[in-house]
């Protein structure tokens, strides 16, 4: 696939759309079935014409080329606003230009093609979106049904040029322009041809009266766009922008947007918010805010601009928002700058909403793209907000569709009462700062990527089952989960996992970590699937099975009946071998029996698999004497022999001072596990930010006199490793907190540590 961005001739669409419906009853990948949107009742109404749904792209990657703007409108985009455009058009763009893994950076939008080229673009989405309402009957036959929104940048000077306003007014009225008519003229002659009209007919509708669809796209309105919004660059002066809106409302007579930075939130705000929600690694520049436009000269601007505008008889409105510059420390990108977008930026452009919704008193028209997603897209629209565009949820994985998932919510429940609620806006404003879907720690991982080579060929894998220690066939059990077949996910769990109970509450799950649902919604909880799968499928499994054949008199001789015994013992027993695990404590289990706490794994998973394993055949013999000797082992017959004692070493801390009262996580969690009298006293301070620590500060909080837990850790939360369930059931538990202090010293039962 090139990088450079290649125009397709009109006839070479046409002929793409119908051969690929015939084929495949798709239009560039988009399948009827699942995403075209179709609803036959006007809405609304914006920039006087009627929508369906108040829906679309924004100015980006997906309304530079015509199939981009076609794909958008089959499921469900009735609102284009078409890729920004100035006079420079001949500029280089560095790929890659866009990072979009969590929330959006990019370093380069603006058009990559010439302004020419731009208008035909548009032109021909114009023409084919008319075939396509015709022939699928997406809006009603007398209304248009979408509307082409302009977007025009970024200075004066720039937009006055002779090419800028060839280009504004060939969008105004495109009678004149000679590719209008030749358009439509091929499209006629198109559908004029019996193998067209034959294949129509047979792939999308039978009943097709070509003379009364001919007749309608010869009456295509020239008109493609009365409105624009204005795009400014980070820094243009209020005076600028204002010269240039006054000059579209009044030289060029068309309804206005103009948009709008972040930055009107002010430095101060901005920082807080990005701090509060998680993401205080996003480095903004001081200076950026002193350039851009300021709310207090924003606002005086904008209400010259009402007035302006409607002594005019045009509307105008505000675009919310454009992306918030930021310093790139990334470097995944080029440049010292990039431009925040996506689910971060939410927050922000909503909160600048609030504040011109109160200035305004619900008096200012408001457009919407910073950060809308179906997460939050109906609230949005509910405000009285729209239209709501998107660009970087579109970028994401599941692409289109999730603006045909947007449609659908929209449409279910939404009157689309177009007064501005400045109540809801505030409601909405203040949960963006609570909302979990905002905050940071909402993306536990970074990327879905995994390390290994892609091949050229059969290069499909499944991210979570490379990502899976014994590459556990996790596609495979989730599926049959969801359809309710228990015995067969039970089958294939144990294939390659004797402990679906054990692990079924404690596997590090480093499946979900490499989930490709994260770049959706949120990963599919694989672990639980697993526990679930081995609560059902279990009481079927050993009346499938037959008994395992023996291979003569080979013995096995497992030392250690943790979990690497356990599943030693397991495998060699289903191939054959007579074992027996040998084992110095009176239970098996190993660290998941001594170690982690009962709250966090109950003593019945632990038990169900050591049954598990038990009716494989493997025997058991405890008190063992640690000083076993492999040769009395092999002297008994034993041929094979496997030790599996444990690799735990404690990695003590030594502080300045008294270091008695210092006990080691692990120790202290087998005596409190084996129910040993523990005596810890008021106060406990746990050093450290792991599993062990949670598991650690939560048993203590459960030990009779102990009224405080703090956990001490020498960074943030953040950065802690300790899983985030086991970290939320600390903090649950009522453990304190306190980050960034390294501990020093322990004197007189002051822990003192440094910030």
């Amino acid at each position: 696939m090139s990088d450079q961005m290649t125009p397709i001739p009109f006839t070479q669409l046409f002929n793409w759309i119908v051969t690929e419906y015939k084929n495949e009853q798709t239009i560039f990948g988009i399948p009827q079935s699942n995403f075209f949107y179709k609803k036959n009742s006007s809405q609304v109404k914006i920039f006087n014409e009627a929508l369906e749904m108040p829906l679309g792209p924004a100015a980006g990657p997906h309304t530079q080329l015509t199939q981009n703007i076609i794909a958008s409108y089959l499921v469900g985009g009735r609102f284009f606003e078409l890729k920004t455009v100035q006079i420079l058009d001949e500029l280089k763009v560095d790929k890659p230009c866009i990072d979009a893994q969590d929330e959006g950076y990019n370093v380069e939008w603006s058009q990559e093609l010439k302004l020419e080229q731009s208008y035909d673009e548009y032109l021909k989405a114009w023409i084919l979106l008319h075939l396509l309402k015709e022939l699928f009957g997406f809006s009603k036959s007398d209304e248009r049904g979408f509307v082409f929104n302009m977007s025009v940048g970024y200075n004066l000077e720039g937009i006055k040029t002779e090419r800028m306003n060839n280009f504004i007014e060939s969008l105004k009225d495109s009678s004149n322009n000679e590719k209008f008519l030749q358009y439509k003229n091929e499209l006629i002659l198109k559908l004029n041809d019996e193998n067209v009209r034959h294949l129509l007919l047979r792939s999308v509708n039978p009943n097709i009266n070509f003379d009364k669809l001919i007749t309608s796209l010869q009456n295509i309105s020239p008109n493609i766009s009365n409105s624009v919004t204005l795009s400014t660059m980070h820094g243009c002066p209020s005076e600028e922008i204002e010269t240039i809106a006054k000059y579209l409302i009044e030289e060029k007579k068309l309804h206005t947007y103009v948009k709008l930075n972040p930055t009107l939130l002010g430095y101060e705000k901005v920082v807080t918010i990005l701090h509060q929600l998680g993401f205080s690694y996003i480095e903004l520049d001081r200076a950026s805010f002193e350039h851009d436009i300021n709310f207090a000269a924003a606002v005086p601007m904008l209400k010259r601009l009402q007035s302006f505008a409607k002594e005019h008889d045009r509307q105008f409105g505000v675009k919310l928002s454009n992306t918030l510059g930021v310093k790139n420390k990334k470097k995944v990108l080029t440049g010292d700058d990039m431009y925040m977008s996506g689910r971060s930026l939410f927050p922000l452009t909503i909160n600048v909403a609030r504040l011109l919704a109160e200035e305004f008193h619900g008096e200012l028209s408001m457009s919407f793209s910073g950060g809308a997603t179906i997460n939050n897209v109906q609230e949005i629209v509910d405000c009285g907000i729209s239209p709501v565009t998107l660009v970087t949820d579109l970028l994401k994985p599941g692409g289109y569709g999730r603006l045909f998932q947007m449609a659908e919510k929209v449409e279910k429940n939404n009157s689309f009462d177009k007064k501005i609620d400045i109540d809801k806006i505030k409601t909405l404003a203040d949960n963006s700062l609570i909302d979990m879907n905002y905050k940071k720690e909402k993306r536990e991982i970074s990327t879905v990527k995994i390390p290994t080579k892609l091949e050229m060929f059969d290069c499909y894998v499944a991210p979570c089952e490379e990502a899976c220690p014994i590459h556990q066939d996790v596609a495979a059990y989730i599926r049959l989960v969801e359809e309710g077949k228990y015995n067969e996910a039970f089958e294939v769990i144990v294939s390659k996992n004797p402990l679906p109970f054990i692990t079924g509450y404690i596997c590090d799950h480093q499946c979900q970590a490499k989930c490709t649902r994260w770049d959706y919604e949120e990963p599919e909880q694989i672990r639980e699937m697993k526990k679930i799968a081995a609560q059902f499928g279990y009481r079927n499994y050993f009346d499938k099975i037959s008994s395992t054949e023996k291979l003569g008199d080979s013995k096995a001789a497992i030392i250690g009946a943790g979990p690497a015994g356990l599943s030693c013992g397991f495998f060699l027993a289903k191939a054959g071998l007579d074992v027996t695990i040998f084992e110095r404590s009176s239970r098996a289990g190993g660290t998941v029996q001594n170690v982690i706490p009962d709250f966090r794994l109950p003593q019945s998973a632990i038990d169900a698999d050591i049954e598990f394993i038990k009716k494989h055949g493997v025997k058991f013999q405890f008190g063992t004497d640690e000083n076993f000797s492999v040769e009395k082992l092999k002297a008994d017959g034993y041929k094979y022999i496997f030790v599996g004692i444990g690799a735990t070493k404690s990695n003590p801390i030594k502080l300045e001072g008294e270091n008695e009262n210092i006990l080691n996580s692990i120790e202290f969690l087998w005596h409190f596990n084996n129910k040993e009298n523990i005596q810890l006293g008021k106060n406990v301070a746990v050093i450290g930010g792991g599993n062990s620590a949670m598991d650690a500060a939560r048993a203590s909080k459960r030990i009779d006199g102990v009224e405080k837990v703090h956990i001490v850790y020498r960074r943030t939360k953040e950065f802690m490793p300790a899983d985030k369930e086991e970290l939320d059931a600390a903090l649950e538990d009522g453990v304190i907190f306190q980050e960034l202090l390294l501990p020093i010293s322990h004197k007189n039962k002051i822990l003192q540590c440094q910030k």
